[in-house]
């Protein structure tokens, strides 16, 4: 392993010159790599591992959205594609278990019941291994137990690997076996797309994410937003004012160049006033937040998140109630104001998502693209001339999901060879 300095603190990581994908491949080369659940990770592992040559097999309840993602993906039913869970450990040397964390505790039994000696376990999330108590997921003594979780959404997973780019991974070993444990999970962790690893444990990797969602990676920032949002609103700012210096700004100007080149960089590039802002403000927020921070941390180490994850989320109305809570945020002011202010992005203009009628500035009849990205082969172009804006519809979701997807590849590709992002 290569020895890196971290802020001071040397560690250790695995990069691609000691773990090529060519040496991945060997390695991987008499394995059959199940994967249960074809969620966000799932899809975007399994598509990765399959595209570096490894062979898969897809286990995935059939009906659902996974079920008809793999079809759509090219998996086939009956050679690379199965419903039944135990059928899929059974063909498998390695098994991916990527269910969700409520979904793990439910078909355990299922999956002991076919594991055999010298197969390895991997997760991609410590959750299940180090809540035993609450999970009863406790892997049989013959087995390889491994992690490799990706530090981005499983759509980061795939989208960065399609630009050339890869994602940073952690990876741990939690037993072994073989005595091939840590060879079999390094190999697994560049085939699935990594840029890069870095070792921790099952404990320290669940502590750290399960912390980093319900903080800045989603919660926190979620909250903050909207708590900047409403001040803005009460004290008389319009919507799309609000929107615009609380999210719109951060989101597509600021957080980018933040994450490539870091806040010491981000504040110096700002004007003088922004940058005494900040400095004075950020120590504040910081002396505000840390004791919500510990409260979170200690509320995730003694299990009490991990409780709430599997009563909630294991419920049969689980889905419904999501949905309600969703909905929430979906018709709040803020969001609305959201969409509409997307809509509005210069992009948008050039390319109308579906659904949303532009009108040119020269009178022509509007058009409707089912495609933007086939508008030079289908649309007619307009005789040049100025363009205008026009208040056009919120996109929908799936066109603002391609946007974001689109936005996220051209991001990786601006970034250099190894990006971090989200998982989930």
């Amino acid at each position: 392993m290569a020895t890196m300095d971290f802020g001071g603190v040397m560690e250790e990581v695995v990069t691609r010159e000691e773990m090529s994908l060519t040496r991945a491949r060997s390695i991987l080369k008499g394995e059959v790599v199940g994967i249960l659940g074809y969620g966000p990770q799932g899809q975007g592992q399994g598509m990765n591992l399959k595209d570096n040559g490894i062979k898969v097999i897809i286990g995935q309840r059939k009906g659902g959205r996974g079920w008809q993602d793999a079809i759509q993906d090219g998996w086939v039913e009956g050679k690379n594609l199965f419903d039944n869970i135990a059928d899929v450990v059974d063909r498998s040397t390695m098994i991916e278990y990527l269910l969700s964390d409520a979904g793990q505790k439910e078909q355990w039994p299922v999956v002991s019941a076919h594991l055999r000696q010298g197969q390895a376990l991997c997760f991609s999330h410590g959750f299940s291994v180090v809540y035993r108590e609450q999970t009863q997921v406790v892997p049989p003594p013959g087995v390889d137990v491994v992690l490799v979780a990706p530090k981005g959404a499983g759509r980061t997973v795939r989208a960065n690997f399609l630009a050339g780019s890869g994602i940073n991974s952690s990876f741990a070993v939690h037993q072994d076996a073989t005595g091939h444990a840590r060879e079999r999970v390094i190999a697994l962790g560049m085939a699935i797309g990594s840029g890069y690893l870095f070792p921790t444990t099952f404990e320290n990797e669940v502590f750290s994410d399960l912390t980093g969602e319900r903080g800045v990676l989603l919660g926190a920032i979620a909250g903050l937003m909207k708590a900047q949002y409403e001040t803005l609103r009460a004290m008389g700012h319009t919507p799309s004012e609000a929107f615009n210096e609380t999210v719109e700004e951060a989101t597509q100007s600021l957080y980018p160049l933040m994450g490539k080149n870091g806040v010491d960089w981000m504040i110096a590039s700002c004007s003088t006033t922004a940058q005494r802002g900040a400095l004075d403000w950020s120590k504040r927020f910081e002396d505000a937040v840390r004791p919500v921070m510990s409260a979170l941390y200690q509320s995730v180490r003694s299990g009490e998140e991990t409780r709430r994850v599997l009563e909630t989320c294991g419920a049969p109305d689980y889905r419904e109630r999501l949905e309600a809570e969703l909905d929430g945020w979906r018709n709040s002011e803020m969001w609305k104001a959201g969409a509409t202010v997307r809509a509005l992005r210069p992009e948008n203009w050039a390319a109308p998502k579906s659904g949303v009628r532009q009108k040119s500035a020269r009178g022509a009849k509007p058009s409707l693209q089912e495609k933007p990205a086939q508008k030079k082969n289908t649309a007619k172009q307009a005789k040049p001339g100025p363009k205008r804006k026009t208040a056009n519809r919120p996109a929908s979701r799936a066109s603002q999901q391609k946007s974001a997807s689109s936005r996220l590849s051209t991001a990786a590709k601006a970034g250099g060879k190894q990006k971090q992002g989200r998982k989930r």
